[in-house]
C-alpha cells in the first residue's frame, strides 16, 4: 500500500465543510486499520501530513504495509546530527536558530505542557517519527527524521545553546517488516 492508495480516503478526511473525517475515524478505516500502526503514528504520518505534496513526494514509493513501528530510545548524540528528508532539507536548522521562540508559540492547545517538558524534562511531549532509510533507498544505513521536525529542531538550539538537553528520547521507529 502506499499513499496514493489512500487518495478516496484523503479526501474524506478533509470532505464534509471542513469537518471531514476524526483522526479517530480516519485511524479505524479498514483500511488503515489493516497496517496495524499505533494510533500517534497514523496521525502523526497519514493523517496530518499523507496529503502534503512534498510528503508525498518524499514518501510516496514507500511501502506502507513494509513499515512496523516501534517506540525506543534515541540520543541526543543520535538527533543532533540526524537528517530529514529532501523535501524538507533545511528546516531542521530553521528551528534550531531559535528554540526558545518555537517553544514559546507552542504552549496552547494540543500543544499545551510543551514549554514545561522542555524545561523540566530536556524532552519532547510527543515523540516524532524516525524512518529507517533503507525503506526509501535498500543502499542507505541510519534513520531520518519523518515527523517531528520542530521538536528535532529545538533539541538541536538547545544543545547549542547549552540549555538542558535530556539524553535520551523517546521516539516512534519505523523499520522494514
Amino acid at each position: 500500500m502506499k499513499l496514493a492508495d489512500l487518495r478516496e480516503l484523503m479526501c474524506r478526511r478533509r470532505a464534509n465543510s471542513g469537518l471531514g473525517l476524526s483522526s479517530d475515524a480516519f485511524r479505524v478505516d479498514p483500511v488503515i486499520a489493516s497496517l496495524r500502526w499505533p494510533a500517534d503514528v497514523v496521525e502523526q504520518f497519514l493523517y496530518d501530513h499523507g496529503d502534503h505534496g512534498p510528503f508525498q513526494r518524499a514518501y510516496g514509493n514507500v511501502d506502507l504495509a513494509a513499515i512496523v513501528w516501534t517506540l525506543e530510545t534515541v540520543t541526543a548524540a543520535e538527533l543532533s546530527t540526524m537528517p530529514t528528508g529532501p523535501s524538507e532539507a533545511g528546516c531542521i536548522e530553521q528551528f534550531a536558530l531559535h528554540p526558545g521562540h518555537c517553544i514559546s508559540v507552542r504552549s496552547s492547545g494540543i500543544h499545551a505542557g510543551v514549554p514545561e517538558k522542555w524545561r523540566d524534562h530536556g524532552t519532547w511531549k510527543r515523540p516524532p517519527l524516525l524512518l529507517d532509510r533503507r525503506l526509501l533507498d535498500p543502499s542507505a544505513s541510519g534513520l531520518q527524521v519523518l515527523e517531528g521536525r520542530t521538536c528535532v529542531g529545538i533539541l538541536r538550539g538547545r544543545l547549542r545553546e547549552n540549555d538542558f538537553v535530556a539524553a535520551t528520547h523517546e521516539a516512534w521507529i519505523g523499520r522494514l517488516a
